[in-house]
């Protein structure tokens, strides 16, 4: 979609759900951010988990697939393909109504995609962000969830017998901001619908919960990485976050860059740095890696690994797993701990601070 930076707004089409037209300079200046209490659990449509777009009713002006791009969306004024302005989100073309005696599109009327999520889990949720989209956004959303097995296609998903449950019912969002949604049904997804009312342009989707893994597959696997994301761990609390997200740790494969991983501002006070997981389950950590990959002059010098089992006689007690280890630059360390034992959580304090790229922890349940 095309609009002239240089038009006036015009009051009587703007409300509070739009946003002005942009008149330059830094793109994100005016851009509605929020904060919402959900967005700290783990994006289980995030592409690097596996989450993808599986199918859209259209995407004329742009690609369903920028939907789940884990970088924010950007913006190039006046940047023109054959459809018109190059948008970084998911957009529709215009809605018409039946003729010319009914020109607007019915209020039934919407878009939609169909998502996977890269992880199954439960929802506590989603953010909506319209970053970009000041008079092309929607004039609402909705969201619905449906569990399927294996790998549902698009026939399957749309299938008049699959069951999908309201997340968040038809809602107002805003153009060129982040709109959040909390959602209270805790049942297990593995897929979800988003709507759009009557169309428009989305940036990013996010789908913020807890993450549910098939229970069978773990148990067939055995030993796995008991901290991984996408086998159900989760980061749930970390002493710095100032340079990058401590999930990081937990993402799949190897990190692409330093700003790929974790990595914490300069300590002046004596202190050191730590990060607390939540297992996939109650396992038995039967080996360790600390990868300090990307991180050459600002890698943790040493580091140490503790447990917690809280299903055990003593849930609040905290014992070492590995010892303090010097670390190296740019490098896997692989590390056994003497003498395995059950745990649900994990510490890992590096001394004094610094940067961790990945932390796996192999072992199998209990």
């Amino acid at each position: 979609m095309t609009t002239d930076a240089n038009a006036s707004p015009n009051p009587d089409r703007l409300s509070d759900a739009a946003a002005p037209p942009y008149g330059g300079g830094d793109p994100y200046a005016d851009y509605r951010a929020a904060e919402f209490p959900f967005t700290a659990l783990t994006d289980l449509a995030d592409r690097r988990l596996g989450g993808a777009v599986v199918a859209a009713n259209d995407e004329l002006f742009a690609e369903r697939e920028n939907l789940l791009l884990p970088e924010p969306a950007g913006f190039r004024p006046h940047t023109f393909g054959n459809k018109g302005q190059l948008m970084d989100g998911w957009e529709t073309r215009r809605r018409r109504g039946a003729g010319p005696d009914r020109p607007h599109p019915a209020a039934a009327d919407h878009d939609w995609v169909l998502i996977r999520l890269g992880v199954p889990g439960v929802v506590h949720g989603v953010v909506v962000d319209t970053a970009h989209f000041r008079g092309n956004h929607p004039l609402g959303i909705a969201v619905e969830g449906a569990e399927l097995p294996g790998t549902p296609g698009p026939e399957e998903l749309l299938a008049p017998e699959t069951v999908w449950h309201s997340l968040v019912p038809r809602s107002p969002v805003r153009g060129h901001a982040a709109n959040g949604f909390a959602v209270a049904d805790r049942a297990r997804f593995t897929h979800l619908r988003l709507s759009q009312y009557p169309d428009g342009g989305i940036a990013r989707f996010r789908v913020h919960g807890e993450a549910r893994p098939d229970p069978a597959w773990l148990a067939a696997l055995g030993t796995f990485d008991l901290a991984a994301i996408e086998n159900g761990g989760a980061v749930e609390a970390a002493s710095d976050r100032f340079f990058s997200d401590p999930a990081n740790l937990a993402l799949p494969g190897k990190s692409r860059a330093m700003g790929d991983g974790w990595e914490t501002r300069r300590r002046r006070d004596g202190g050191h740095d730590w990060v607390r997981l939540r297992l996939a389950g109650r396992g038995a950590v039967r080996a360790v890696e600390i990868d300090t990959g990307y991180y050459v002059g600002n890698a943790a010098g040493w580091a140490a690994l503790s447990g917690r089992d809280a299903l055990g006689a003593d849930p609040e007690e905290w014992f070492e797993l590995v010892p303090r280890t010097r670390l190296r630059p740019d490098t896997v360390h692989r590390l056994l701990p003497e003498a395995p034992r059950p745990v649900t959580h994990v510490r890992l304090d590096v001394f004094p601070d610094g940067g961790i790229a990945r932390l796996r922890l192999y072992g199998g349940l209990v």
